[in-house]
Order: C-alpha cells, then sequence, then structure tokens
C-alpha cells in the first residue's frame, strides 16, 4: 500500500505498478504459450488412435467390418462409445490443464508486480480466483479486464469446469456434469454437446431452464477456442499495459 497525505493526514490507498516494471524478470507470457502448444500437441497426439476407430467403425472398415446379425444394435457398439469416452476423458484433462495454466499464469504475474494478495482482497477471491485476479490487476495495475476484447463468460467457465472435471459426483460414469449454480452464473455453458443445446431449443422450455445439468463435452474445435481465447487475453492484458505506460 502507498501512503498519501491529504490535508495534513495521511491516507492509504492501493498501490498501482506496471506490468513492465516486472518484464525483465520473466517474460511471463512466453511460458503460457509454451503450455499452450504443449496442450495442444498433446489432445492431437493422444485423440488421434480414438477418432481413427470412430472413423473405421463408421465406414466399416477392418478390422470393424460387420458380422451377420439380426438383433438391431449396432456393430462395435460398445468399441465406439469407449472411444467417444475416451475422447472426452482427454478433452476435459486439456481444460483443466488449460484452467491451471491461467491460474499460474496470473499467480506468477502477482509475484513479478510484488504485492501478495493479502485479507483486503478475500471478498474478491471468495467468488473464485478468476474474479479475485480481475479485482488484483484493477486495483494494483489499472487494467480492467472488461475493457478487453475477450470472452470473460468462458474464461471464468474454464474454472468452473475444471472444478467439476476434478471433483466428479458419480462413480457409476465417466461423464461429467455442470452443478445447478454454475448454470446460475453461465446459463449458456460453451462446453457443452451441441445435441444438448438442440434439444433445448426444440423444446417449449426456456432456454435458461435446462431439464437436468448438461454434461461437460468437449470437442477438437471448443479445446482449440478455450486455448486460443486465453492466448489471445495474455496478449491483450500485456499489449494495453505497454500501451497505457507508454503514454504516461
Amino acid at each position: 500500500m502507498a501512503t498519501t497525505t491529504l490535508a495534513g493526514v495521511a491516507v492509504c490507498c492501493p498501490t498501482v505498478v506496471t506490468l513492465e516494471h516486472s518484464r525483465s524478470n520473466m517474460d511471463v507470457r512466453f511460458f503460457l504459450n509454451r503450455r499452450i502448444t504443449f496442450i495442444q500437441q498433446l489432445y492431437v497426439t493422444a485423440s488421434d488412435p480414438y477418432l481413427e476407430r470412430k472413423r473405421k467403425i463408421e465406414a466399416e472398415e477392418e478390422p470393424f467390418i460387420p458380422p451377420y446379425s439380426e438383433d438391431g444394435e449396432p456393430p462395435f457398439l460398445e468399441e465406439w462409445l469407449e472411444a467417444e469416452e475416451s475422447l472426452q476423458v482427454i478433452g476435459r484433462s486439456c481444460i483443466s490443464m488449460l484452467s491451471a495454466t491461467l491460474h499460474l499464469y496470473f499467480r506468477t504475474w502477482e509475484r513479478q508486480i510484488g504485492i501478495p494478495v493479502d485479507e483486503s482482497m478475500k471478498p474478491d477471491f471468495k467468488n473464485g480466483w478468476f474474479h479475485g485476479y480481475k479485482a488484483y490487476f484493477a486495483r494494483h495495475t489499472g487494467i480492467k479486464f472488461e475493457n478487453g476484447p475477450s470472452n470473460l463468460v468462458m474464461l471464468e467457465e474454464l474454472v468452473l469446469a475444471r472444478n467439476r472435471i476434478q471433483h466428479p459426483d458419480s462413480i457409476t460414469c465417466q461423464s461429467t456434469h455442470y452443478a445447478d449454480n454454475d448454470l446460475q452464473k453461465i446459463p449458456h455453458p460453451f462446453f457443452v454437446d451441441e445435441k444438448e443445446i438442440r434439444l433445448i431449443a426444440e423444446s417449449d422450455e426456456d432456454q435458461n431452464m435446462w431439464l437436468m445439468p448438461p454434461t461437460i463435452s468437449v470437442s477438437r474445435e471448443s479445446l482449440f477456442t478455450a486455448l486460443a481465447e486465453v492466448e489471445s487475453f495474455a496478449e491483450w492484458l500485456e499489449k494495453v499495459e505497454i500501451e497505457e505506460h507508454a503514454s504516461s
């Protein structure tokens, strides 16, 4: 905290620093981008055999040539479902890694700035570390996340999704669902299967009123969109600070 004097009275006020003052210590975004690149290649490498298995089953290629059957059940259904479930586990794991990466990014800048989160900021962090660091940067650097082009709802959803993924409700299935209180914060979650969205859109229910909490579903497209969003956010955060510092 800095101290100033008003009418002869010493008053404490939040210390405002610039990221530029800390930049020489570590190129934080460089390491953020390395982690993002790693997550991207991990998903591509790990998902490829399961995508190929699904493709072969649907194309009826070896070793998934359907035998003669009259029971009406799609051939190799168990193998197809296992591949799809595996893809979801890989995607959710990558989302957890991305959330942790963003958290580490903020914590590293906190150390670089040199002003630790103190008791006065506990109310801000009570609603989650993303909200907490949004208040932290506004107080100590003057940067307001809301002024940027980033999808802050998606970044917040990363945190909520990661929490659900890491703390599943049931041992009976591999899937993970949003909680009711998550949907109060984010009525239109991003990491949801398109089929579930269509079912809500085609029903008479208000889209804000899910019939049941939707499954957290991570596709290649949604994961790569989230990766790009985090990368773009970090680029904006550091760029806008440089511009403000240069003009001051």
